[in-house]
């Protein structure tokens, strides 16, 4: 493995009005800056129109279906990337609507790296969605780590300028998942540029 810092993409995936996945992102996104192994590039979905009509040709087909510059853009970024941590609230028991979208329309973007998630909601602190995602990335050939992140009931944990009231649980927790997220972009970086994944 090499000592070169790793490309870490969070993601915001939540575009709801008055959402507070951004206060969770930028959390995340500074404690990976600290923790030494990464550049952090903060990818807001809220920022890239997603449209839920995807090409006529999946992108799992045609790697480079047609975009508008923005959605390029996104492609651009996400493919840079060695690792990604995607950051999401649960809604009615699932992950939002632009977070499927984002993800659909990649597909080889996705493909042998390490994916990390910051859940956060009410009751389950978007342990519901992260399930979800597992599956759904798992399906991509992306690896998902084990440790992850929840903020159950985000809202009592959070002071009004974005720190954590009681940060040692969740510091600790993030660094369970960044080290992960080190070790398996470091490895899968190698991969992809010694043995690169073909399709089966």
């Amino acid at each position: 493995m090499t000592s070169q810092p790793l490309n870490l993409a969070v993601i915001v995936g939540s575009v709801r009005e008055g959402r507070f996945g951004p206060v969770v992102a930028r959390w995340i996104a500074d404690r990976a800056t600290r923790h030494g192994r990464f550049t952090v590039d903060l990818i807001d979905l809220a920022e890239t129109p997603l449209p839920l009509e995807l090409p006529a040709v999946p992108p799992a087909l045609e790697p480079n279906p047609p975009r508008t510059a923005a959605l390029q853009q996104l492609a651009d970024r996400l493919a840079a990337a060695d690792a990604v941590v995607v950051v999401t609230p649960d809604y009615n028991r699932s992950f939002p609507a632009s977070l499927k979208a984002a993800i659909d329309w990649h597909y080889t973007q996705w493909q042998a790296k390490p994916i990390g998630f910051v859940g956060y909601s009410g009751a389950s602190g978007g342990l519901l969605a992260i399930e979800q995602l597992r599956q759904v990335f798992n399906e991509l050939q992306a690896h998902t780590v084990r440790d992850y992140v929840s903020f159950p009931r985000y809202y009592l944990l959070f002071g009004p300028d974005g720190t954590l009231l009681d940060p040692e649980g969740p510091e600790a927790a993030a660094k369970g998942m960044l080290d992960q997220l080190d070790w398996w972009g470091s490895v899968l970086r190698d991969a992809r540029r010694d043995r690169p994944l073909t399709a089966s």
